[in-house]
């Protein structure tokens, strides 16, 4: 009988450090190494530290691949290690949440908060055990000890609030409540059981109660504004990151 073995995958971003993600790589027998990388290459300084980092792990055995995503946007970042926790589902998944840029160990902290429920989420800070002011040297060098992180769960909007904000921005942002109230419908977003005398009421009811209210109150992700007899839905800047990352 065949026994199923999860793989232990490291998330790590990249600035300008090398052994605080392949040391903690290699003492924790990881299999697989994601390394987030900024969107573009040609401005990447980090670049040849990837490269060494890359050397190292493979001496070790150690399967390596690279994740692109603009390192100074937050929600971006965010969207790429949802896509790689959506790949590696089922294994054992440790996030560096010490190395790279603040935006990207932030965005490592808050992804290990928001993603528990998809798979095993372990976040972890490396101490390194020398810090360096020569240039063109890595920033810090050894590492003292790795630290596990407690990663308190943050709940994120359900499926039907995400496609709903989605259909909002691809709308250009702004779409009338009846629109909505047609697409939600259409989608099955929203279930109407009403007789067709009341069937027009009944769907705004229950957009307003399963769409409407919960993005508005809860999340804060649309506002609603009347203008002239027509009612316009707008997706807000919080709305928008977040429909960025999630979807």
């Amino acid at each position: 009988m065949s026994t199923i073995v999860n793989l232990r995958v490291h998330i790590a971003p990249v600035g300008f450090e090398i052994d605080r993600i392949a040391i903690p790589a290699r003492q924790m027998k990881a299999d697989r190494v994601w390394l987030l990388m900024h969107g573009d290459p040609a401005k990447d300084k980090a670049h040849g530290y990837m490269e060494r980092i890359k050397t190292q792990l493979k001496k070790e055995k150690v399967e390596v691949h690279a994740e692109y995503s603009d390192r100074f946007d937050l929600f971006k970042i965010l969207k790429s290690v949802r896509e790689i926790v959506e790949r590696e589902q089922g294994n054992d998944i440790f996030v560096n949440c010490s190395s790279g840029s603040k935006i990207q160990a932030i965005a490592c902290m808050m992804a290990c908060m928001m993603f528990q429920n998809r798979t095993k989420l372990t976040p972890y800070y490396a101490e390194p055990e020398n810090y360096s002011s020569v240039r063109g040297e890595q920033l810090s060098s050894g590492v003292k000890t790795v630290v596990k992180l407690p990663a308190y769960e943050i709940h994120t909007p359900k499926p039907a609030l995400v496609q709903a904000l989605r259909i909002i921005k691809q709308n250009g942002g702004r779409i009338t409540k009846k629109e909505m109230a047609r697409l939600a419908e259409e989608k099955k977003l929203i279930v109407v059981n009403a007789k067709e005398e009341n069937f027009q009421q009944a769907r705004f009811a229950s957009l307003d109660k399963n769409i409407i209210q919960p993005l508005v109150n809860e999340w804060r992700f649309i506002d609603v504004e009347r203008i002239g007899r027509t009612r316009w839905i707008k997706i807000t800047p919080e709305g928008n990151g977040a429909v960025e990352f999630l979807s």
